[in-house]
C-alpha cells in the first residue's frame, strides 16, 4: 500500500510534470495552444524541416506574472517546442517560477564569455532535463530579451536544418 502511495504521489510531483507554458505541455496538441491562448496565430512552418510543420505565435502574453511572446512548434499536431521571451530584468522572476513548477534545475550559473578585443558578456543560464524533454532559460545580462525554450527530442538540432 506504502508503494503505490509513493507512485502515485510520484506521478504528480513537480519533477513528474511535462514542461509546460501555462498549462500547454509539450507533447500537447494546437487546440490545447488555441485554448490557452486565444490570440495565438498559427500557420504552416516556412521551410520544410523535420523538426516541426506549423507554429503558432502569441505577442502578448503574462507567464510567470511577466509580459512576454511565445512560440509553439508543432509536428503532426504535436507540441514539439517552445520558446517564451521576455525582458531580462524579470529573469529571477520567470526562473522562481519555473522553479515551483519543474522543480530544482539540473545546473544554474552566469558564465562569463571572454571575447577578444571586445567586452566580456555574461550569460544567466538554468537547465533542466526530464528524459527526453529539455528546457534552458537563458538571459545576456547586457541585453534586454531573455528566452525560455523547452523541447523534446532532438528538436534544437533539426529545427533550421532544411529538407
Amino acid at each position: 500500500m506504502r508503494a503505490a502511495a509513493l507512485l502515485v504521489f510520484a506521478a504528480f510531483s513537480p519533477a513528474a510534470i511535462a514542461f509546460d507554458a501555462n498549462g500547454v505541455a509539450l507533447g500537447g496538441h494546437e487546440s490545447d495552444v488555441k485554448k490557452a491562448y486565444p490570440s495565438a496565430f498559427c500557420k504552416p512552418l516556412e521551410w520544410k524541416t523535420a523538426a516541426a510543420d506549423r507554429r503558432c505565435d502569441d505577442g502578448r502574453i503574462a507567464f510567470g506574472g511577466v509580459q512576454a511572446k511565445i512560440t509553439f512548434y508543432l509536428r503532426g499536431d504535436a507540441v514539439q517546442a517552445f520558446d517564451i521571451r521576455f525582458d531580462t530584468k524579470d529573469r529571477d522572476r520567470v526562473a522562481s517560477h519555473l522553479k515551483s513548477g519543474w522543480g530544482a534545475p539540473l545546473a544554474e550559473a552566469i558564465e562569463t564569455i571572454s571575447r577578444k578585443d571586445k567586452e566580456d558578456r555574461r550569460v544567466y543560464k538554468v537547465r533542466w532535463e526530464k528524459g527526453n524533454e529539455h528546457a534552458v532559460l537563458t538571459a545576456q545580462l547586457e541585453r534586454k530579451r531573455a528566452s525560455l525554450e523547452a523541447w523534446r527530442g532532438n528538436f534544437s538540432e533539426e529545427i533550421y536544418r532544411v529538407r
